[in-house]
Protein backbone atom coordinates (compact mmCIF):
# COMPACT_ATOMS: atom_id res chain seq x y z
CA UNK A 1 0.00 0.00 0.00
CA UNK A 2 1.22 3.37 -0.87
CA UNK A 3 2.22 6.17 2.18
CA UNK A 4 0.53 9.22 1.65
CA UNK A 5 1.35 12.20 4.46
CA UNK A 6 -1.91 14.08 4.87
CA UNK A 7 -2.03 17.97 6.91
CA UNK A 8 -5.30 18.54 8.43
CA UNK A 9 -5.55 21.96 9.25
CA UNK A 10 -8.82 23.38 11.39
CA UNK A 11 -9.15 26.31 12.55
CA UNK A 12 -11.27 27.86 15.50
CA UNK A 13 -12.13 30.82 17.22
CA UNK A 14 -9.28 30.60 19.56
CA UNK A 15 -7.02 28.04 18.76
CA UNK A 16 -6.06 25.83 15.49
CA UNK A 17 -5.43 21.98 15.31
CA UNK A 18 -3.31 20.55 12.99
CA UNK A 19 -2.92 16.99 12.28
CA UNK A 20 -0.63 14.89 10.35
CA UNK A 21 -1.91 11.38 9.06
CA UNK A 22 -0.04 9.10 7.08
CA UNK A 23 -3.37 7.40 5.46
CA UNK A 24 -5.71 6.79 7.96
CA UNK A 25 -3.26 6.45 10.97
CA UNK A 26 -1.87 9.79 13.18
CA UNK A 27 1.02 10.85 13.24
CA UNK A 28 1.40 14.46 15.07
CA UNK A 29 -1.67 16.36 16.32
CA UNK A 30 -1.53 19.85 18.33
CA UNK A 31 -4.09 22.27 19.15
CA UNK A 32 -2.48 25.54 19.03
CA UNK A 33 -3.83 28.30 21.19
CA UNK A 34 -4.19 31.53 20.02
CA UNK A 35 -4.87 33.99 23.37
CA UNK A 36 -7.14 37.01 22.83
CA UNK A 37 -4.73 39.62 23.49
CA UNK A 38 -3.00 37.99 20.28
CA UNK A 39 -6.44 37.91 18.08
CA UNK A 40 -7.40 41.47 19.50
CA UNK A 41 -4.59 42.80 17.40
CA UNK A 42 -6.81 41.69 14.24
CA UNK A 43 -9.42 43.48 13.42
CA UNK A 44 -11.28 40.64 11.19
CA UNK A 45 -10.89 37.31 11.05
CA UNK A 46 -9.92 37.39 8.01
CA UNK A 47 -6.93 39.29 8.67
CA UNK A 48 -5.26 36.46 11.17
CA UNK A 49 -4.59 34.43 8.10
CA UNK A 50 -0.90 35.33 7.86
CA UNK A 51 -0.50 35.03 11.52
CA UNK A 52 -2.66 31.53 11.65
CA UNK A 53 -0.47 30.06 8.60
CA UNK A 54 3.01 31.65 10.29
CA UNK A 55 2.22 29.14 13.90
CA UNK A 56 1.42 26.41 11.39
CA UNK A 57 4.72 26.32 9.85
CA UNK A 58 6.36 27.06 12.95
CA UNK A 59 4.78 23.75 14.93
CA UNK A 60 5.71 21.54 11.46
CA UNK A 61 9.20 22.88 11.32
CA UNK A 62 9.37 22.38 15.47
CA UNK A 63 8.93 18.87 14.88
CA UNK A 64 10.78 18.07 12.38
CA UNK A 65 8.59 17.63 9.30
CA UNK A 66 9.45 19.16 5.74
CA UNK A 67 6.91 20.70 4.21
CA UNK A 68 7.56 18.49 0.82
CA UNK A 69 6.81 15.58 2.67
CA UNK A 70 3.12 16.42 2.16
CA UNK A 71 1.06 14.59 -0.45
CA UNK A 72 -2.38 16.57 0.49
CA UNK A 73 -3.63 19.28 2.38
CA UNK A 74 -7.18 19.64 3.75
CA UNK A 75 -8.99 22.25 5.86
CA UNK A 76 -12.24 22.63 7.65
CA UNK A 77 -14.50 24.33 5.38
CA UNK A 78 -16.00 28.11 6.02
CA UNK A 79 -19.08 30.10 5.47
CA UNK A 80 -18.91 29.22 1.70
CA UNK A 81 -22.05 28.87 -0.62
CA UNK A 82 -24.40 25.84 0.28
CA UNK A 83 -23.03 22.96 -1.40
CA UNK A 84 -23.87 19.24 -1.18
CA UNK A 85 -22.11 16.92 1.36
CA UNK A 86 -18.52 15.51 -0.07
CA UNK A 87 -14.70 16.80 -0.60
CA UNK A 88 -13.75 19.50 -3.02
CA UNK A 89 -10.94 21.10 -4.10
CA UNK A 90 -10.09 24.30 -3.35
CA UNK A 91 -10.34 26.67 -6.01
CA UNK A 92 -10.65 30.54 -7.34
CA UNK A 93 -14.16 30.55 -6.73
CA UNK A 94 -14.14 28.96 -3.16
CA UNK A 95 -11.32 31.29 -1.89
CA UNK A 96 -13.13 34.29 -3.54
CA UNK A 97 -16.03 33.46 -1.91
CA UNK A 98 -14.27 32.28 1.48
CA UNK A 99 -12.51 35.86 1.61
CA UNK A 100 -15.55 37.75 0.85
CA UNK A 101 -17.15 36.00 3.34
CA UNK A 102 -20.60 35.20 1.81
CA UNK A 103 -22.31 34.46 4.86
CA UNK A 104 -20.53 36.09 7.32
CA UNK A 105 -17.06 35.72 8.96
CA UNK A 106 -15.79 32.35 10.99
CA UNK A 107 -12.74 30.89 11.77
CA UNK A 108 -13.05 27.77 9.64
CA UNK A 109 -13.02 30.38 6.83
CA UNK A 110 -8.84 30.29 6.77
CA UNK A 111 -9.15 27.08 6.50
CA UNK A 112 -9.55 26.25 3.01
CA UNK A 113 -7.79 29.29 2.54
CA UNK A 114 -4.49 28.29 4.46
CA UNK A 115 -4.43 24.79 2.87
CA UNK A 116 -4.64 26.52 -0.38
CA UNK A 117 -1.74 28.90 -0.07
CA UNK A 118 0.72 26.14 1.13
CA UNK A 119 -0.17 23.44 -1.04
CA UNK A 120 0.39 26.06 -3.99
CA UNK A 121 4.02 26.22 -2.49
CA UNK A 122 4.40 22.56 -3.23
CA UNK A 123 4.16 20.72 -6.66
CA UNK A 124 1.25 18.30 -7.58
CA UNK A 125 -0.10 19.01 -3.91
CA UNK A 126 -3.67 20.11 -3.97
CA UNK A 127 -5.71 21.30 -0.62
CA UNK A 128 -9.37 20.49 -0.40
CA UNK A 129 -12.13 21.05 2.40
CA UNK A 130 -14.99 18.67 3.11
CA UNK A 131 -18.45 18.67 4.47
CA UNK A 132 -18.50 22.69 5.63
CA UNK A 133 -20.77 23.53 7.57
CA UNK A 134 -23.20 25.13 4.98
CA UNK A 135 -23.77 21.78 3.67
CA UNK A 136 -27.05 22.06 2.35
CA UNK A 137 -29.40 18.62 1.73
CA UNK A 138 -32.73 19.95 2.87
CA UNK A 139 -35.71 19.10 1.98
CA UNK A 140 -37.87 22.38 0.52
CA UNK A 141 -40.72 22.41 2.73
CA UNK A 142 -38.18 22.61 5.53
CA UNK A 143 -36.90 25.95 4.32
CA UNK A 144 -40.34 28.03 5.06
CA UNK A 145 -39.78 29.79 7.92
CA UNK A 146 -43.43 31.40 8.23
CA UNK A 147 -42.61 34.70 5.94
CA UNK A 148 -41.21 35.41 2.46
CA UNK A 149 -38.54 37.86 3.56
CA UNK A 150 -37.04 34.92 6.04
CA UNK A 151 -36.12 31.54 5.04
CA UNK A 152 -34.46 28.72 7.26
CA UNK A 153 -31.02 27.56 6.32
CA UNK A 154 -28.39 24.59 6.63
CA UNK A 155 -25.85 25.55 8.77
CA UNK A 156 -24.51 23.15 11.23
CA UNK A 157 -21.85 20.51 12.21
CA UNK A 158 -22.09 18.94 8.79
CA UNK A 159 -18.34 17.25 9.06
CA UNK A 160 -19.05 15.96 12.47
CA UNK A 161 -22.74 14.74 12.28
CA UNK A 162 -21.80 12.79 8.92
CA UNK A 163 -18.68 11.39 10.43
CA UNK A 164 -20.10 9.83 13.65
CA UNK A 165 -23.41 8.99 11.54
CA UNK A 166 -20.72 6.68 9.03
CA UNK A 167 -18.94 5.43 12.28
CA UNK A 168 -22.34 4.24 13.46
CA UNK A 169 -23.56 2.60 9.96
CA UNK A 170 -20.27 0.70 9.74
CA UNK A 171 -20.55 -0.55 13.66
CA UNK A 172 -23.83 -2.36 12.25
CA UNK A 173 -23.09 -3.77 9.12
CA UNK A 174 -25.25 -1.58 7.65
CA UNK A 175 -24.82 1.73 4.75
CA UNK A 176 -25.64 5.29 5.75
CA UNK A 177 -27.78 5.74 2.58
CA UNK A 178 -30.27 3.03 4.02
CA UNK A 179 -30.58 4.38 7.33
CA UNK A 180 -32.70 7.04 9.12
CA UNK A 181 -31.07 8.62 11.78
CA UNK A 182 -31.11 11.85 14.35
CA UNK A 183 -27.71 12.85 15.11
CA UNK A 184 -27.44 15.31 18.06
CA UNK A 185 -23.74 17.22 18.13
CA UNK A 186 -24.10 18.98 21.52
CA UNK A 187 -20.68 21.45 22.06
CA UNK A 188 -20.41 25.31 22.49
CA UNK A 189 -23.28 25.20 19.96
CA UNK A 190 -26.17 22.62 19.60
CA UNK A 191 -27.34 20.92 15.66
CA UNK A 192 -29.79 18.48 15.62
CA UNK A 193 -29.93 16.78 12.00
CA UNK A 194 -32.68 14.37 10.33
CA UNK A 195 -30.51 12.26 8.42
CA UNK A 196 -33.03 9.81 5.88
CA UNK A 197 -30.99 7.76 3.86
CA UNK A 198 -27.87 9.70 3.95
CA UNK A 199 -29.19 13.06 3.50
CA UNK A 200 -29.41 15.85 6.28
CA UNK A 201 -33.50 16.90 5.33
CA UNK A 202 -33.32 19.17 8.25
CA UNK A 203 -31.79 20.67 10.96
CA UNK A 204 -31.80 23.23 13.19
CA UNK A 205 -29.32 26.20 12.33
CA UNK A 206 -27.03 25.90 15.35
CA UNK A 207 -24.30 29.16 14.35
CA UNK A 208 -26.45 31.57 14.96
CA UNK A 209 -28.43 29.93 17.99
CA UNK A 210 -32.17 28.17 16.65
CA UNK A 211 -32.95 25.36 18.48
CA UNK A 212 -32.28 24.57 21.50
CA UNK A 213 -30.12 26.95 24.18
CA UNK A 214 -26.25 25.63 24.66
CA UNK A 215 -23.36 26.36 26.64
CA UNK A 216 -22.40 29.54 24.57
CA UNK A 217 -25.64 29.89 23.05
CA UNK A 218 -29.60 31.09 23.84
CA UNK A 219 -31.11 29.48 21.45
CA UNK A 220 -34.35 30.29 19.56
CA UNK A 221 -35.54 33.19 21.91
CA UNK A 222 -38.94 34.61 22.67
CA UNK A 223 -39.23 36.63 19.10
CA UNK A 224 -41.44 39.83 20.31
CA UNK A 225 -39.27 40.44 23.49
CA UNK A 226 -36.01 39.96 20.88
CA UNK A 227 -37.92 42.59 18.88
CA UNK A 228 -38.46 45.17 21.77
CA UNK A 229 -35.54 44.70 23.10
CA UNK A 230 -33.68 45.84 19.80
CA UNK A 231 -36.12 48.48 19.30
CA UNK A 232 -35.36 49.90 22.66
CA UNK A 233 -31.97 49.51 22.91
CA UNK A 234 -30.35 50.67 18.95
CA UNK A 235 -27.12 51.42 19.49
CA UNK A 236 -26.75 47.83 21.59
CA UNK A 237 -26.66 45.71 18.51
CA UNK A 238 -23.42 44.15 19.20
CA UNK A 239 -24.34 43.99 22.68
CA UNK A 240 -27.15 41.92 21.99
CA UNK A 241 -25.89 39.62 19.41
CA UNK A 242 -23.67 38.59 21.91
CA UNK A 243 -26.45 37.65 24.42
CA UNK A 244 -27.96 35.14 21.53
CA UNK A 245 -24.15 33.81 20.70
CA UNK A 246 -21.18 33.54 22.90
CA UNK A 247 -22.91 35.02 26.19
CA UNK A 248 -26.32 32.79 26.02
CA UNK A 249 -27.18 29.47 27.47
CA UNK A 250 -25.44 28.17 30.33
CA UNK A 251 -23.27 31.15 30.46
CA UNK A 252 -25.47 33.34 30.80
CA UNK A 253 -27.49 32.08 33.08
CA UNK A 254 -24.40 30.13 35.22
CA UNK A 255 -21.70 32.19 33.99
CA UNK A 256 -19.76 28.92 32.37
CA UNK A 257 -19.85 27.42 29.32
CA UNK A 258 -18.61 24.38 30.85
CA UNK A 259 -20.86 21.04 31.27
CA UNK A 260 -18.21 19.33 33.56
CA UNK A 261 -18.33 22.42 35.89
CA UNK A 262 -22.32 22.50 35.74
CA UNK A 263 -22.31 18.64 37.08
CA UNK A 264 -19.96 19.38 39.80
CA UNK A 265 -22.01 22.45 41.02
CA UNK A 266 -25.17 19.86 41.02
CA UNK A 267 -23.12 17.62 42.73
CA UNK A 268 -22.73 20.24 45.31
CA UNK A 269 -25.82 20.75 46.02
CA UNK A 270 -26.57 23.97 43.57
CA UNK A 271 -30.10 23.74 42.77
CA UNK A 272 -30.13 26.53 40.04
CA UNK A 273 -27.59 25.01 38.13
CA UNK A 274 -30.11 21.55 37.92
CA UNK A 275 -32.93 23.04 37.41
CA UNK A 276 -30.54 25.20 34.08
CA UNK A 277 -29.01 21.91 32.93
CA UNK A 278 -32.43 20.19 33.18
CA UNK A 279 -33.61 22.60 31.07
CA UNK A 280 -31.08 22.75 28.47
CA UNK A 281 -31.36 18.66 28.31
CA UNK A 282 -35.73 19.27 27.59
CA UNK A 283 -34.55 21.50 25.15
CA UNK A 284 -32.53 19.23 23.34
CA UNK A 285 -34.86 16.70 24.18
CA UNK A 286 -37.94 18.84 22.66
CA UNK A 287 -35.76 19.01 19.14
CA UNK A 288 -35.15 15.41 18.64
CA UNK A 289 -38.44 15.04 18.91
CA UNK A 290 -39.30 17.53 16.17
CA UNK A 291 -36.52 15.36 14.34
CA UNK A 292 -38.52 12.48 14.48
CA UNK A 293 -41.61 13.86 13.29
CA UNK A 294 -39.50 15.14 10.17
CA UNK A 295 -38.48 11.66 9.84
CA UNK A 296 -41.88 10.28 10.26
CA UNK A 297 -41.36 8.32 12.90
CA UNK A 298 -38.96 5.91 11.59
CA UNK A 299 -35.81 6.12 13.45
CA UNK A 300 -33.31 3.42 13.26
CA UNK A 301 -31.00 5.03 15.98
CA UNK A 302 -30.23 8.55 18.18
CA UNK A 303 -26.53 9.42 17.40
CA UNK A 304 -25.61 11.94 20.46
CA UNK A 305 -21.92 13.36 19.90
CA UNK A 306 -20.31 16.63 20.95
CA UNK A 307 -18.23 17.43 23.74
CA UNK A 308 -21.25 17.74 26.16
CA UNK A 309 -21.59 13.93 25.80
CA UNK A 310 -18.70 13.73 27.90
CA UNK A 311 -21.55 14.35 31.01
CA UNK A 312 -22.68 11.35 32.33
CA UNK A 313 -25.80 13.60 34.40
CA UNK A 314 -26.83 15.43 31.05
CA UNK A 315 -27.06 12.00 28.70
CA UNK A 316 -29.22 10.55 31.48
CA UNK A 317 -31.38 13.50 31.47
CA UNK A 318 -31.37 13.73 27.63
CA UNK A 319 -31.95 9.77 27.73
CA UNK A 320 -34.90 9.66 30.13
CA UNK A 321 -36.88 11.62 27.65
CA UNK A 322 -35.93 10.48 24.19
CA UNK A 323 -35.56 6.62 25.07
CA UNK A 324 -39.01 5.46 23.60
CA UNK A 325 -37.87 6.91 20.08
CA UNK A 326 -35.57 4.90 18.95
CA UNK A 327 -31.90 3.07 20.23
CA UNK A 328 -29.63 5.52 21.44
CA UNK A 329 -25.69 5.64 20.79
CA UNK A 330 -23.36 8.34 22.66
CA UNK A 331 -20.40 9.25 20.31
CA UNK A 332 -18.40 11.93 22.88
CA UNK A 333 -16.79 14.83 21.73
CA UNK A 334 -15.37 14.98 18.27
CA UNK A 335 -13.51 13.79 15.39
CA UNK A 336 -13.47 15.66 12.93
CA UNK A 337 -9.49 15.87 12.10
CA UNK A 338 -10.00 12.15 11.11
CA UNK A 339 -13.01 12.45 9.36
CA UNK A 340 -11.00 15.31 7.13
CA UNK A 341 -8.05 12.81 6.96
CA UNK A 342 -10.28 10.34 5.53
CA UNK A 343 -12.01 12.69 3.26
CA UNK A 344 -8.18 13.43 1.85
CA UNK A 345 -7.44 10.10 1.84
CA UNK A 346 -10.39 8.89 -0.55
CA UNK A 347 -9.31 11.28 -2.69
CA UNK A 348 -5.50 10.47 -2.96
CA UNK A 349 -5.86 6.72 -2.80
CA UNK A 350 -8.29 7.07 -6.24
CA UNK A 351 -11.63 6.07 -3.53
CA UNK A 352 -13.44 9.37 -3.85
CA UNK A 353 -13.80 11.77 -6.70
CA UNK A 354 -13.66 15.83 -5.42
CA UNK A 355 -16.81 17.60 -6.39
CA UNK A 356 -16.07 20.95 -8.02
CA UNK A 357 -17.04 24.33 -6.46
CA UNK A 358 -18.97 26.49 -8.42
Amino acid sequence: MEAYQILVINPGSTSTKIAVFQNLRPVFQKSLSHSPDELAAFDAVADQFKYRKDCILKEIRAVGMELESFNVIIGRGGLVKPIQSGIYEVNEAMVRDLKNTMLGEHASNLGGLIAKDIADSLPGVKAYIADPIVVDEMNDIARYSGHPDFERVSIFHALNQKAVAYTFTRSVGREYNDMNLIVAHLGGGISIGSHEKGRVIDVNQGLDGEGPFSPERSGTLPVGQLIREVADNPDKIAEIKKKVVGKGGLVAYLGTNSAQEVEERIKNGDEKARQVYEAMAYQVAKEIGAAAVVLKGRVDAILITGGVAYNDLFIQLLTYRIAWIAPIRVFPGEDEMRALAQNAYGVVSGEISPKIYK
